[in-house]
């Protein structure tokens, strides 16, 4: 597959994102991929570069929205505007709705925790339901910086400074499925001007906003202060989570059990 197969965006990004997702998602014609859609900008981007994948590489595409119950009304517009974008496509659609915050009470986890525990959960059994081997998810180099951030303040063995993995096994309760992030090699700004360029129309959730949440306040506070001092502290941070997990790789790094 060549850039001429694709509508035309910025050749030498999409040429990245082909490579990326050859490299990375293994998937064959017939096979199924999930898509997680929030109706962000992220997850917009990630769809609309799977659809034009799907028709020419014969894989068969799904999306399924996770509905928190956090918003509102605002979860509720963001669950209709995904469905009627799947609508408007010809894409299997499923909406799982979830209860974060009586789960967060019941275990004595945090918000996030308990979100993310029923996101993942909720996406397995849509990808059951698709027959679908791989799921993925629109995050992008961004996210992956501010993990390796986020892991570093809260205290994390060398495996938690490799960041965002590009893929991995879905574990026991899903054997045989694997997560797959196909936009892990580019920006925030280059999904936003992919975005823009095609036209797309996406959902905004006001608590990205919010530095109540300790990666926003990564996003918003921390990382430009780093970036006043050091302007390639991005970058160095990323050879850093490279450099060690291919160390990890080799088995020349060892990891305690207890941590």
């Amino acid at each position: 597959m060549t850039t001429k197969d694709i509508p035309r965006f910025e050749p030498e990004v999409w040429q990245r994102l082909l490579k990326f997702f050859s490299a990375n998602v293994p998937v064959k014609r017939g096979e199924g991929i999930l898509a997680a859609v929030s109706g962000g900008p992220d997850s917009v981007c990630l769809l609309h570069f799977l659809s034009q994948l799907s028709r020419r590489m014969g894989f068969r595409l799904a999306v399924c929205h996770v509905n928190h119950g956090l918003r509102g009304a605002c979860a509720d517009a963001d669950e209709q505007f995904v469905r009627e974008l799947c609508l408007r496509e010809k894409i299997p659609f499923t909406c799982a709705g979830v209860k974060v915050t009586e789960r967060a009470a019941r275990h004595g986890l945090s918000v996030e925790h308990a979100a993310r525990q029923l996101r993942y959960g909720a996406l397995c059994k849509a990808a059951k339901k698709h027959g679908c081997r791989f799921i993925a998810f629109g995050h992008h180099l961004d996210d992956h910086v501010e993990t390796v951030l986020l892991n570093l303040l809260r205290g994390t063995n060398p495996q938690g400074l490799c960041g965002i993995p590009v893929k991995r096994p879905m574990g026991s309760k899903y054997p045989g499925a694997g997560l797959v992030r196909p936009l892990l090699c580019i920006t925030r700004m280059e999904v936003m001007a992919y975005v823009k360029k095609h036209g797309l129309k996406y959902r905004t959730d006001e608590t990205n906003d919010s530095e109540r949440y300790t990666r926003n306040w990564v996003r918003k506070t921390l990382l430009p202060l780093l970036e006043k001092k050091q302007p390639r502290f991005r970058e160095h941070l990323l050879q850093l989570s490279g450099r060690l997990e291919a160390e990890l790789r080799g088995g020349r790094v060892r990891i305690k059990s207890n941590d």
